[in-house]
């Protein structure tokens, strides 16, 4: 039989609190901390941020979602507009999408007004969506007929904020270059672009550069990029802080201080109707999230005080 003598400097309560588990799971304690004191005032103009980046799979959606909650937990009152044929912000808000029920494709082709389809989402009384159905797969076509076919979603964005006030609008779009990502880049002020810390996001980010100074120039002059944010960051890998280092130095006052680091909680939150905001606020990805929100509220204030 073996016996295990203890250092007698080491005792039951302090062994295992130098570890980098134990410093990960404090520093988030801590983080949590913070977020229970910050308040913040909204008020100004409506800020109508659009969604976006032409290559799929870097958490567009998920940021969408989940910044929108995160805000509205704040006080914001904030409008998702989903124009992602796939409708996976309006599932994880909670909305339904069914192809009966009016969404974004009624207003841009059959020209509904925005509040006929507008639902408020269970998470949050100040959280709203504009749902996605499948019928806005055939929006692309059909939209190339229509008049004024790049301003539809503009004209009747502005319309509705005529009448509902809100703090913020998040568009989240589909992850290519067409009518609808047209749409909503027209109707928007700010470019809010996620990007995953792998190699092949930096050339997709030129693209979408590319893509944004043409609607400056034909069709939003306003248009601007405001907010980057990294996603799926995995701190185990030098690949992930080098393509950050790189992303920050090229775009120093668009980047986010937060990073969003790769998450189960985050993944699995969409099969149950839910943002990870509603569904485990406390994990590390809420977290994250829940920081950038309140960065991107800060970044409100600041402007507000320069005008």
């Amino acid at each position: 039989m073996f016996h295990v003598k203890q250092s007698e400097k080491a005792s039951p309560s302090s062994f295992g609190m130098d570890t980098p588990l134990a410093r990960e799971l404090a520093d988030l304690s801590a983080r949590r901390k913070v977020l229970e004191a910050v308040e913040v005032e909204f008020g100004g103009d409506t800020r109508i941020l659009t969604v976006s980046n032409q290559k799929g799979g870097v958490g567009k959606t998920t940021t969408a979602v989940n910044i929108a909650s995160a805000l509205a937990g704040l006080g914001a009152k904030v409008l998702v507009i989903d124009l992602d044929p796939q409708g996976n912000a309006s599932t994880a808000l909670g909305v339904p999408h069914s192809s009966d029920v009016p969404s974004v494709y009624d207003v841009l082709i059959e020209d509904f007004p925005l509040a006929d389809i507008v639902q408020q989402s269970p998470e949050d009384e100040n959280l709203f969506c504009a749902p996605s159905t499948i019928h806005l797969a055939g929006a692309e076509i059909e939209l190339v007929a229509q008049v004024a076919r790049e301003h539809r979603l503009r004209r009747a964005l502005l319309d509705y904020l005529e009448h509902n006030r809100m703090d913020f609008v998040i568009i989240d779009c589909p992850p290519s270059l067409g009518l609808l990502t047209i749409n909503a880049f027209t109707a928007a002020s700010e470019v809010f672009i996620p990007i995953q810390c792998e190699y092949y996001a930096l050339e997709g980010l030129s693209q979408l550069l590319g893509s944004i100074q043409m609607i400056q120039k034909h069709l939003n002059p306003a248009l601007h990029l405001s907010t980057i944010l990294l996603t799926m960051f995995d701190g185990r890998t030098r690949l992930a802080q080098q393509v950050a280092d790189e992303v920050r130095n090229h775009f120093p006052n668009q980047v986010l201080n937060t990073v969003i680091p790769r998450s189960v909680r985050v993944s699995e939150a969409p099969s149950f109707g839910q943002t990870v905001i509603a569904y485990d606020g406390q994990s590390a990805g809420a977290v994250a999230y829940r920081e950038a929100a309140v960065e991107i509220a800060s970044r409100t204030a600041t402007q507000s005080k320069e005008k």
